[in-house]
């Protein structure tokens, strides 16, 4: 396997957009705890072909569909890097296989112990156990070369719905155990858990994270930008042939119409793959943009997108907290609409730039405790 020639010093833009899905996430979860108008209809269970869909409703919800598979692909392109730096300062093999098996299982139990008590629904195994899932399986998928990697990724998402079919056919159309509901489809394990991303599905984001990571420190110059490009052009085409074609790929939730809704319908529980080519697509040009826009432009300390995306975990961990816990307090548990639920976003937002950048700062003074972990 080719070794990293060069290890990039941290990149501003990948701070930049993983700030950007932490302002897009900060709005659905302010949604899922103030909007009494909510609108979930991502998959194929919870839409009534021909329903009529609430067009502001439904974009609030759609333009935080980029926010889960960006997360997992970031995770995996910054633990390529990780990886890179720890081998490069001499790291033995077994002592970076630890690191990654402890935090990923650490990651891994954050969603049942940690965040199901914000979403007060029972436990939900949701986007950390997927990453953390992920970081498991990355101690031997890390040892694969990056091209027979790329393609085990790909083959995740060109197949993921033969593989979901199978599953549920073994299950009777039914969740199929606990082992296909973890693993393949995702759904309820008993009245009080659920699992809302199965992890080999998510498992395929932060493989390509992963390669194109790898890439990043193999190659300098423009190359990041071109494959950005190349990788968002890609994507688009698939998305366009899956959801033009209207049959395989869509997980069951079909256009029922050739309106740009019925277009963007497209099923995240579990991802399919017209959902992964529009929302891959759209996260490639953006990175692509990022990339462009920092690279003769010096990062300020004080922007709140850099300041979010230096300390997305610790973000992601206390945010949804702090919002029910305001929408209980003040009387508005899914009691108001559009106009709360943005406002409660820009609050919150206030709110954790401070802690986001005192806990950043902290982190650093403290890098062999367990903060390394968040």
């Amino acid at each position: 396997m080719e070794q990293p020639v060069a290890l990039q010093k941290r990149l501003p833009a990948i701070d930049a957009i993983r700030g950007i899905i932490m302002v897009l996430m900060t709005l659905d979860h302010a949604s899922h705890v103030f909007n009494a108008g909510r609108y979930v209809t991502d998959s194929a269970r919870w839409y009534v072909p021909g329903s009529v869909i609430p067009v502001a409703q439904f974009l609030t919800r759609w333009i935080t569909h980029i926010c889960a598979p960006t997360f997992i692909f970031l995770a995996g392109l910054v633990l390529a890097q990780s990886v890179a730096r720890r081998q490069a300062g001499g790291e033995s093999v077994a002592s970076i296989d630890t690191f990654l098996l402890k935090r990923g299982i650490f990651i891994l139990l954050l969603d049942p112990l940690w965040m199901s008590l914000a979403f007060r629904e029972g436990i939900i195994l949701q986007v950390l156990y997927a990453i953390g899932g992920s970081f498991c399986f990355m101690i031997l998928l890390r040892r694969i070369g990056d091209r027979t990697l790329l393609a085990i990724g790909l083959a995740l998402f060109l197949f993921g719905s033969l593989f979901v079919g199978l599953a549920l056919r073994a299950g009777g159309g039914q969740t199929p155990g606990v082992f296909g509901a973890l693993f393949i489809t995702g759904g309820r394990l008993s009245k009080n858990v659920y699992v809302l991303y199965p992890l080999l599905p998510w498992l395929a984001y932060m493989i390509l994270g992963w390669v194109f990571g790898r890439h990043m420190l193999l190659r300098a110059g423009d190359h990041p930008i071109r494959l950005s490009l190349i990788g968002g052009g890609l994507s688009l085409a698939v998305f366009c042939a899956v959801r033009g074609l209207n049959q395989y790929g869509n997980m069951g939730l079909f256009r029922d119409n050739l309106s740009f809704l019925q277009w963007l319908h497209v099923s995240k529980y579990p991802p399919s793959l017209s959902f992964a080519g529009l929302e891959l697509g759209l996260m490639f040009f953006l990175l692509a943009l990022l990339l462009l826009f920092y690279q003769k432009r010096s990062p300020s300390a004080t922007n709140p997108l850099l300041v979010f995306g230096r300390t997305p975990l610790f973000f992601y961990l206390i945010h949804v907290h702090l919002l029910t816990a305001s929408a209980y307090l003040f009387g508005m548990h899914r009691k108001g609409g559009l106009a709360e639920t943005f406002l409660a976003t820009i609050i919150e937002l206030i709110i954790l730039y401070p802690l986001c950048r005192w806990y950043f700062r902290f982190k650093k003074t403290h890098s062999e405790s367990l903060l390394r972990y968040v």
